[in-house]
């Protein structure tokens, strides 16, 4: 099977199992948003915290993924096993520092001048995420897993089914009915607690119970801490995850910012960027499948077949970025008027949806690369150049545009001010992590040594 069949079946299932879980979340802005426009103003500004705290954590989780790749392609299975069950450690961790973002955002909540009749819904609905966030990060583990053995469609599976769960709960919760009293938007969070802990309960039947789990002898006694092992992880994963919650929370503490502006810009922007988010799965799926692949290729001693997959992912991903683009560009104001039906929530969110066609375009590229990026190991320098153009450029240049003015051009007042300079910025960081990936590739051309051993490109299915 050629290497661009091979992505392709890989990206497409990954797409369908992430598509799933975005409608997790555009499920809860639609339902929110009938049910009532204080409700989804709620929600923007919850999602965006809570978001902000989960991306980071998984961004650790998801950096495990070219390690096992790479121990797979060196045909090493019995290491996988251990290398698992040492994660399990790094999730502790992980799950008790989100728990406590999650469960004190009050400081927060007063800095970025979040109305203050709006916080109290807030902390309760982040109240109930925290404590789903454990089984979500080990559900993330066994998703990377199998991300790394070339095997998601187990994972897609769980996804949908989770998904026929979680919008009749949504709906019930919210709304109220059958005996249980409408709880708004907290009703979101305690739909996601149910499904969170029964996709973990699945995951762990299914590691349990399958065939191709075996040669990896998961079940074996959990061994202690290998601190050397776990710090590995960390230098990998927390640069990685760093960077991963810079790139969010650029985009994420718009939505505080933009609070201040109101009931109709915070719900406008919780569209665009629900909008956002749902087109970001199409890059991220290619690059989960490209990652896979090059860290593969890599373990296996082949530095020219991984090449060979960086160039397919490149090509892959700007053609599918262009075509969303031009689709949302031409149907901004249909797309809006599904998530409301106030005028004007629905005008100004369809403005910023034309932002968000520029902005998808540059998130693309710069998604692909920094997870190729991380297959070769480089991942303190794109973290600096997060820190230094999405925020300082970005999120404080549109801070400074909206709310200050920028020498003859006085303070817009306006959502459109973040999402312009935001698309600058980050055009900005997709061109530098291209040159940071193309010198990265050429490296390990001429330093990396070629297994003679290693399958043919054709031998992985």
């Amino acid at each position: 099977m050629s290497e661009l069949k091979v992505i392709l079946r890989h990206a497409g299932t990954v797409l369908v199992g992430q598509l799933a879980v975005m409608a997790f979340g555009v499920a809860d802005t639609v339902i929110a948003g009938r049910y009532s426009d204080q409700a989804l103003a709620a929600l923007s500004v919850g999602s965006a915290i809570y978001v902000s705290v989960y991306v980071g954590l998984i961004g650790i989780v998801q950096a495990l993924l070219p390690i096992w790749a790479e121990l797979h392609g060196a045909r090493q299975p019995a290491a996988l096993g251990p290398s698992l069950r040492q994660s399990l450690y790094l999730c502790i961790f992980l799950t008790l520092a989100g728990m406590a973002a999650l469960l004190f955002p009050g400081p927060l909540l007063r800095w970025a001048e979040v109305p203050e009749a709006m916080r109290g819904e807030v902390q309760a609905y982040l109240a109930v995420l925290a404590v789903a966030l454990m089984p979500s990060l080990l559900f993330r583990v066994y998703s990377t897993f199998n991300q790394s053995l070339g095997r998601p469609l187990l994972v897609t599976w769980l996804q949908l089914g989770a998904l026929l769960l979680k919008l009749p709960l949504s709906v019930w919760l919210v709304a109220g009915g059958a005996g249980v009293a409408p709880m708004g938007v907290v009703g979101c969070a305690w739909a996601t607690l149910v499904v969170n802990y029964g996709l973990l309960l699945v995951a762990v039947i299914m590691l349990r119970t399958q065939g191709l789990y075996r040669p990896y002898q998961l079940w074996a006694a959990m061994e202690a801490p290998d601190w050397r092992q776990i710090g590995a992880f960390a230098r990998l994963g927390v640069p990685g995850g760093m960077a991963y919650l810079v790139e969010v929370t650029s985009f994420t503490l718009m939505a505080l910012f933009i609070a201040r502006l109101g009931t109709v810009a915070t719900a406008s922007h919780q569209i665009a960027a629900s909008v956002t988010a749902v087109m970001y799965m199409v890059p991220l799926s290619t690059a989960l499948a490209c990652s896979a692949r090059v860290s593969f290729w890599i373990g296996a001693g082949r530095p020219d077949q991984a090449r060979h997959v960086v160039w397919i992912g490149f090509r892959l991903t700007a053609l599918i970025a262009l075509a969303l683009s031009a689709t949302l560009f031409i149907a901004n104001e249909v797309i809006a008027s599904l998530y409301s039906r106030n005028p004007a929530i629905v005008a100004l969110g369809s403005g910023l949806l034309l932002w968000v066609a520029a902005y998808h375009l540059a998130d693309a590229i710069q998604a692909l690369c920094a997870f190729l990026l991380r297959c070769y190991r480089i991942t303190l320098t794109p973290l600096l150049l997060y820190s230094v153009l999405l925020w300082g450029v970005g999120l404080l240049g549109g801070y400074t545009l909206a709310y200050e003015g920028w020498g003859a051009w006085p303070a817009t007042q306006s959502a459109s001010s973040f999402w312009a300079v935001s698309t600058v910025a980050l055009g900005a960081v997709a061109l530098c992590f291209a040159g940071l990936l193309w010198h990265a590739v050429r490296r390990s051309l001429t330093t990396a040594p070629r297994s003679d051993s290693a399958a043919p490109a054709s031998a992985e299915k």
